[in-house]
């Protein structure tokens, strides 16, 4: 079983590095947004069973439950608690880790632009990999994106910044493989205005997800959404 858990702040809290672009409504709006794509793609990728919301935030649990994924509200503190706590929810409720193969993929709730196609390129990549295995795909700006691990528990949570170097640093300390398979759509998150004019661009190729981020940010850029 692949459980996948998308991590989303308060919509008071989102988006903040996009304060001078966008007003609080309309950062809580394209948070939401965000969170519709990534659950879309996780659902049309046919490698991925579970898919779960992780948030403090009562109205994101409420939009994850309307997307038919599993809402899980954690008010640890800091983004690599509160995966902890949705890894434990995951293996207490749908038995996450008990099979052997069972493995834990994490996507940020702001890679808008992420398609099912490169969600499971990601998932494949470990299958020629016997026991613990570790799959990354890096933002721009070295971050991780997303990361799916062999088992859940086969290297600890290290998000935040350079964590690319430090989830590459956690599986070599592990002795534990670390697959980079080319997953472009899982490249671009939204975290500051010049990843909106990259994530836009990307638009050009119609095969690309992110369409309710889009649809949003055209809005946006035309006048007739909060700005």
């Amino acid at each position: 079983m692949i459980a996948a858990v998308v991590p989303v702040k308060s919509l008071a809290e989102s988006k903040s590095r996009l304060v001078a672009a966008l007003s609080p409504d309309a950062r809580g709006e394209l948070a939401l947004a965000m969170l519709g794509d990534v659950l879309d793609a996780l659902g049309g990728a046919e490698r991925v069973d579970v898919r779960a919301v992780v948030t403090p935030d009562d109205d994101v649990a409420a939009a994850a439950e309307r997307a038919g994924a599993r809402a899980i509200v954690a008010r640890a503190p800091g983004l690599n608690a509160s995966l902890d706590a949705a890894a434990l929810a995951l293996a207490r409720d749908a038995g996450l880790g008990a099979r052997p193969g069972d493995a834990l993929l994490v996507v940020l709730g702001d890679v808008a632009g992420a398609t099912a196609r490169d969600v499971d390129a990601l998932c494949a990549s470990l299958d020629g990999v016997d026991g613990p295995a570790v799959a990354l795909a890096a933002s721009h700006d070295g971050g991780t994106a997303a990361l799916l691990r062999r088992p859940p528990d086969a290297i600890p949570s290290r998000f935040g910044a350079a964590s690319a170097d430090a989830h590459r640093a956690a599986a070599a300390a592990a002795r534990v493989p670390c697959l980079e398979p080319r997953v472009p759509s899982l490249a671009i998150d939204l975290d500051v205005p010049g990843d909106v004019d990259a994530f836009v661009a990307r638009g050009a190729d119609g095969d690309d997800g992110g369409a309710r981020t889009r649809a949003l940010l055209a809005r946006a850029r035309t006048g007739s959404a909060p700005a």
